[in-house]
């Protein structure tokens, strides 16, 4: 059955406008968001069937060339799925950060950053920006990807920390691997920094290394 061949009562918009978004199911909402099916299926059986087999979480971890894999899915409705799983990690790491505005352990850093990196299919070499109180002034992406290569220079590290006025900063990195524990490279990268910092008069605090659910810090 088409959407527009429903009763009012039962279409997931006219829902939503008379009795709000928290009336509806996960399907309806996923339905309202794809906006349209296919001919063989309409928006609300598509999200149904999706979410029954794949799982709103599994759905979001998928790449852009995955879930244009799945029946039903193009290229549009992949951008409007990953879209809302981005947001979903910003609302997350906002509501974080502005809970968290001082960093006081290594755990309020992991805290700070889990729901951003905890998916992540890649590495991310990330700077976290501190004052001389230690509040969070902001965070600077170094690197994505292969780090041994692209972390080259400190000069490419430390220049966003000096134009932010920086004067400690805390090292983050991902493993997507599951694997928290370092690598000697992870590790001869934290001494360079620590080392080139105290030329600067910049203190590195610490090196944060987030795996999933665990994190391993350089001071501990």
């Amino acid at each position: 059955m088409r959407i527009k061949d429903m009763p009012d009562n039962n279409r997931p918009r006219e829902r939503f406008l008379k009795h709000g978004p928290e009336t509806l199911s996960d399907a309806e909402l996923f339905a309202i968001i794809l906006r349209t099916g296919t001919i063989q299926e309409n928006v609300i059986d598509m999200s149904n069937r999706l979410i029954a087999e794949y799982g709103l979480d599994k759905l979001f971890e998928c790449s852009l060339k995955e879930l244009q894999k799945i029946k039903g899915i193009g290229p549009s409705k992949a951008m409007q799925i990953l879209s809302m799983a981005e947001l979903g990690k910003r609302y997350n790491q906002l509501k974080n950060s502005n809970n968290s505005k001082k960093i006081s352990c290594a755990e309020d850093v992991f805290n700070y950053f889990h729901e951003k990196l905890k998916d992540e299919k890649q590495e991310n070499f990330i700077i976290l920006l501190l004052n001389h109180m230690n509040n969070i002034i902001g965070e600077e992406l170094i690197a994505k990807g292969n780090l041994n290569s692209a972390i080259t220079n400190p000069r490419d590290i430390f220049k966003p920390v000096i134009k932010n006025s920086s004067s400690r900063i805390i090292l983050v990195h991902n493993h997507p691997s599951g694997n928290v524990r370092p690598s000697k490279e992870d590790i001869k990268l934290t001494e360079r920094l620590v080392e080139a910092g105290k030329l600067l008069g910049i203190d590195v605090l610490d090196h944060i290394i987030i795996s999933g659910e665990k994190f391993w810090n350089w001071k501990s």
